[in-house]
C-alpha cells in the first residue's frame, strides 16, 4: 500500500475514533478493540458482526456500541454479539419439615436452607439475582461446651456447676430431643509472671489452707456427651486452681475448643460454647510478658487433652479468634459476672453470633442464663459469605417476618424467628471483569452459627460465541497477521491497524514521527498519544468520560477552567480545553451568569439602583453600602437623619442648610401635601419608601416621606409644622390659687381633728382617775349633829 494512502486511512482511523469517543457512548469510549473486550465495558454493549458494517474512516471500535446505537446504524439483529448471564440451580432440596416426617432424622438430613447449589453464568456489569429460603427446623442438634474459668475466684462457682449436667440436659430436651454436653477448664499460660514458678506454688499455688490443684492453660475436662450424670461426675472431681494476675488465658482455651474438633467431639449440628468467667482476658502481644512472642498459629495442641503449646505460642487475637470461631460454626455465649460486663459486651459486637449473659456471684443462674442465650442465638439468622474473586461484588435484600424488608448491611439479617418460620433472602452478584485465569470461580453463602451452606459456582463470560468461529491467520488480516473473528481483524501480537496492516517495531521511525508532531518545537502527539504508523493514538484515561482528541491529540476535554470545583463551573462542556458555555452563561470558567434575577432586589430594581449586576452578584457603586441587593448600609445615619436638613430648607425655609440649600439639596424633587394622609402609604408603591418624623429648633414637628422610583429620589412633605401651644395663664393662676386655699381648709381641717381626739382622750383619762379615787368615811369627832331627839318617859309603845 503505498505510503501516502496509508496515512490517509490511518489518519481517518483516528479521528474517527476520536469523533466516537466525544460524542459516542460509554461503549465507544472504551475504543474496544474485539467483540471479547466490548461486552466486558458494559452490559448495554454490544459489538456488530457484520463485516460490512464500518463505513470509510471509521474506527475499528466503532463496532462496540449500546444496542439501540447499533440497531439505528443498520447493524441487522443477528449480527449483533450481546450475550447474557444466567442462573441454573443445580440441588434445590426442600427445607425441612418437621410435620412431614414421622422418624427422628440425622443431623445431615435436616435442610434449613435452600436452594444448596446454583450455577452463575456471569457478563461483566450485570448482575445475576437469586433468592435463599432459610427456615429454623424444629428439634435440630445441640452441642454444648461449657468452658469455664477454674481460678481461685471461682470457687464458689463451681460447687453450682456440679450438677449442671442433668439439669441443663433437662431443661433442652425441652427444646430438641438430641441434645450433647461437654466440659473444659482454663487458668492461664504456665510461666511467669502470670503465675508463681515456686516448686510449691506449682504444686498448690493457693495460699492459707485451700488445697488447690496445679495451675494449667486449658484441660478438656470431658467431650461432648448425652450422659449428664458423666457431666456431673467428672465435673464435682475438679478442683480450684489459682494464678497471680487478674486477667485469665480464656482466649488459648477458646482456640483450642474451636480447631480440636474430634477432641472435643463436634458435630455439624448446631454448635454452642458458654464462657464462664469473673474476669477478663490476655490477648495476642501479652505473651511478650512471659517472653512469647511467637504468634499463635490456630492450631490443636492436645496431648491427654491437655494445652501443651501454652508457653510456645502467644494469646490469639480478637479477629484470629472471630474468624477460627465462624469457620467452625461455634456461637459463643460470654456468661460473665455484672464487673466485666461491658468488656464483653464490645467483645461481643466484633464475634458475630454471640451472646453476653449476666452471671451471678456464684453462678447459680447459669441454666437460665445459658437458655436466654441459646433463644437470643436462634433466633437470629445472618448471611455471610466467603471470600470473593477479584471483581465481584455481592448485595444482600433480606424479606423477614411479616414482609419487613431491609438492605446493605441489614439486608444479610433476620432477628425474631421462631421455629417454623420461613424468611428469604435476595442476592446478588455482579461481576466488573473476568478474572485473570479465565476459570470458573466457586464462592459459598452460609448462616453464622449453622453448617449448612450454598455453593454457588461462578462462570465469567470473556468472550463472544462468534469468536469460536474465527479464522486464524486470515488472508483478510493484512496477509495473515491476524485472526478475523466477529466481522474484523483482532491482529496478533506486534500487528496494529486497521488489517493489523502495522508492525509496531517498523513504523517507529523519525520520518514517521514527524507526521505526529504540530509542529518542530512540539512532543510526539503532544505528549498525550502513541505515533503509530505516522498517526497519532490518543492515550486513555481511567475515567472514560475523560479523552484525548485531535490530530496531535492536542486536545482534551479535561483540563479547562474551574469554578467551584467544577469543570467550566457545572454550566458548559469543555471542548479542546477551552469552556463551551450554556445559554445566559459567559466567563473562561462560564462562572459568571447574565441572568440578573439575582440582583432584584424587593422593589424590582436592580440592586436597589444603588449598583451593577456583574455575574449575577451585585456590585454597589458607592462601597458604604452592602448586602446581595445593596439593601444596607451599617455606617449610614439613617434615611431620615440624613436628609432631615436639607428637607427642612427647601419646604421651610430653615434649619442648617439655609443659606447652602441651593447647593447641596436639589438632589431630589419636593412635593407638598396638606397633611399627613396624603402622604404615599406602603400599600401605594412598589419601590423603597421610607416616612420620617423629624423635629427643628423650635420643637415643631415636620413629617415627609424619602422614595426612590426609576432612580429619581422622591420628598413629599407636609407643608404644615406641628408646634406645641402657649400656655393659658388664666387656668394655671386659677388653679395655684384654688390648690393653696384648698391646701389651707385641708390643714385646718386636719388641725381641728387632731384637736377632738385630743380632748377626748384627756376627758377620758379624768374620768378613769375619778372612778379609781377613795375617800376616807370616818366621823368627825368635832362633828355634832344638828338633830336633837327628845324620848318621853312615860311612852310604852301602845
Amino acid at each position: 500500500m503505498d505510503l501516502r494512502l496509508l496515512l490517509i486511512a490511518s489518519l481517518s482511523v483516528v479521528l474517527g475514533g476520536s469523533w466516537a469517543q466525544q460524542e459516542g457512548s460509554i461503549c465507544t469510549k472504551a475504543s474496544a478493540q474485539s467483540c471479547g473486550e466490548c461486552i466486558q465495558v458494559a452490559e448495554t454493549c454490544g459489538w456488530c458482526s457484520d463485516e460490512n458494517f464500518l463505513t470509510v474512516g471509521q474506527s475499528k471500535s466503532a463496532r462496540c456500541d449500546d444496542l439501540e446505537s447499533l440497531k439505528k446504524r443498520k447493524c441487522a439483529a443477528n449480527k449483533i454479539e450481546n450475550p447474557r448471564g444466567s442462573i441454573a440451580v443445580n440441588k434445590d432440596k426442600p427445607v425441612t419439615n418437621r410435620k412431614d416426617v414421622a422418624e427422628k432424622l440425622k443431623p445431615e438430613d435436616i435442610t434449613q436452607i435452600q436452594p444448596q447449589k446454583l450455577t452463575l453464568t456471569l457478563r461483566s456489569g450485570e448482575p445475576q439475582t437469586f433468592q435463599l429460603k432459610f427456615k429454623r427446623a424444629e428439634d435440630y442438634p445441640i452441642d454444648l461446651y461449657y468452658l469455664m474459668d477454674l481460678s481461685f475466684s471461682m470457687r464458689d462457682d463451681l460447687e453450682n456447676v456440679k450438677n449442671l449436667g442433668t439439669d441443663l440436659m433437662e431443661e433442652m430436651r425441652k427444646i430438641t430431643s438430641d441434645f450433647r454436653i461437654g466440659f473444659g477448664s482454663f487458668v492461664e499460660k504456665t510461666v511467669m509472671p502470670y503465675i508463681s514458678t515456686t516448686p510449691a506454688r506449682l504444686l498448690n499455688p493457693c495460699t492459707g489452707n485451700e488445697n488447690c490443684t496445679s495451675p494449667f492453660s486449658y484441660k478438656n475436662v470431658l467431650k461432648l456427651t448425652e450422659d449428664g450424670d458423666e457431666f456431673n461426675k467428672l465435673v464435682s472431681q475438679q478442683q480450684i486452681s489459682g494464678n497471680l494476675d487478674s486477667p485469665e488465658g480464656g482466649f488459648d482455651a477458646i482456640m483450642q475448643v474451636a480447631v480440636c474438633e474430634k477432641d472435643i467431639g463436634w458435630r455439624n449440628v448446631t454448635r454452642l460454647l458458654v464462657f464462664s468467667t469473673d474476669a477478663g482476658f490476655h490477648f495476642a502481644g501479652d505473651g511478650k510478658l512471659g517472653g512469647i512472642v511467637l504468634p499463635n498459629d490456630g492450631r490443636c495442641h492436645l496431648e491427654n487433652n491437655m494445652y501443651t503449646m501454652s508457653h510456645y505460642y502467644d494469646y490469639p487475637s480478637i479477629a484470629h479468634l472471630v474468624q477460627k470461631l465462624s469457620d467452625h460454626n461455634i456461637q459463643t455465649i460470654f456468661a460473665v459476672t455484672e464487673e466485666f460486663q461491658p468488656v464483653y459486651k464490645e467483645l461481643k459486637n466484633l464475634i458475630p453470633k454471640s451472646a453476653v449473659g449476666t452471671l451471678s456471684s456464684n453462678s447459680s443462674n447459669v441454666i437460665k442464663l445459658i437458655l436466654d442465650a441459646y433463644n437470643s442465638l436462634s433466633s437470629e439468622v445472618i448471611l455471610e459469605n466467603s471470600k470473593l474473586p477479584e471483581g465481584v461484588s455481592i448485595t444482600y435484600q433480606s424479606i423477614c417476618k411479616n414482609g419487613v424488608e431491609s438492605s446493605g448491611d441489614n439486608g444479610r439479617k433476620c432477628s425474631n424467628i421462631s421455629i417454623g418460620d420461613e424468611v428469604f433472602f435476595k442476592i446478588s452478584i455482579e461481576s466488573q471483569k473476568c478474572p485473570s485465569h479465565g476459570k470458573s470461580e466457586i464462592i459459598k453463602i452460609k448462616p453464622l452459627g449453622f453448617t449448612e451452606e450454598v455453593e454457588v459456582v461462578l462462570n465469567f463470560i470473556c468472550d463472544c460465541q462468534c469468536a469460536a468461529e474465527g479464522q486464524p491467520k486470515s488472508k483478510k488480516c493484512s496477509g495473515g497477521n491476524g485472526t478475523f473473528e466477529c466481522g474484523a481483524c483482532k491482529c496478533n501480537e506486534g500487528r496494529i491497524g486497521l488489517s493489523c496492516e502495522c508492525s509496531k517495531d517498523e513504523v517507529r521511525t523519525e520520518d514517521l514521527d514527524a507526521n505526529c508532531r504540530k509542529d518542530n518545537g512540539t512532543d510526539i502527539c503532544s505528549n498525550s498519544g502513541d505515533c503509530v504508523c505516522g498517526i497519532c493514538e490518543c492515550k486513555k484515561r481511567e475515567n472514560p468520560a475523560e479523552v484525548y482528541s485531535g490530530k496531535y491529540c492536542e486536545c482534551d476535554n479535561f483540563n479547562c477552567d474551574r469554578s467551584n470545583n467544577k469543570l467550566c463551573g457545572g454550566h458548559g462542556r469543555c471542548e479542546c480545553r477551552k469552556c463551551i458555555c450554556d445559554a445566559n452563561y459567559t466567563g473562561s470558567a462560564c462562572d459568571c451568569s447574565l441572568d440578573t434575577s439575582t440582583c432584584l432586589a424587593k422593589n424590582g430594581q436592580i440592586c436597589n439602583g444603588r449598583g451593577t449586576c456583574d455575574c449575577g452578584i451585585c456590585k454597589c457603586t458607592n462601597p458604604k453600602f452592602q448586602g446581595p441587593t445593596c439593601e444596607t448600609c451599617p455606617t449610614c445615619p439613617g434615611v431620615c437623619t440624613e436628609h432631615k436638613d436639607c428637607v427642612q430648607c427647601r419646604a421651610f425655609d430653615a434649619g442648617p442648610k439655609k443659606e447652602t440649600c441651593e447647593q447641596e439639596c436639589s438632589y431630589f424633587n419636593l412635593i407638598k401635601v396638606s397633611d399627613r394622609d396624603k402622604l404615599p402609604q406602603p400599600t401605594d408603591q412598589s419601590y423603597p419608601l421610607t416616612h420620617c418624623k423629624e423635629r427643628d429648633a423650635n420643637d415643631c414637628w415636620f413629617y415627609y416621606t424619602y422614595a426612590i422610583r426609576n432612580d429619581t429620589k422622591e420628598v413629599y412633605v407636609v407643608e404644615n409644622l406641628e408646634c406645641p401651644a402657649g400656655p393659658d395663664i388664666i387656668p394655671i393662676v386659677a388653679g395655684v390659687v384654688a390648690g393653696i386655699v384648698l391646701i389651707g381648709l385641708a390643714l385646718l381641717l386636719i388641725w381641728k381633728l387632731l384637736m377632738i381626739i385630743h380632748d377626748r382622750r384627756e376627758f377620758a383619762k379624768f374620768e378613769k382617775e375619778k372612778m379609781n379615787a377613795k375617800w376616807d368615811t370616818g366621823e368627825n369627832p368635832i362633828y355634832k349633829s344638828a338633830v336633837t331627839t327628845v324620848v318621853n318617859p312615860k311612852y310604852e309603845g301602845k
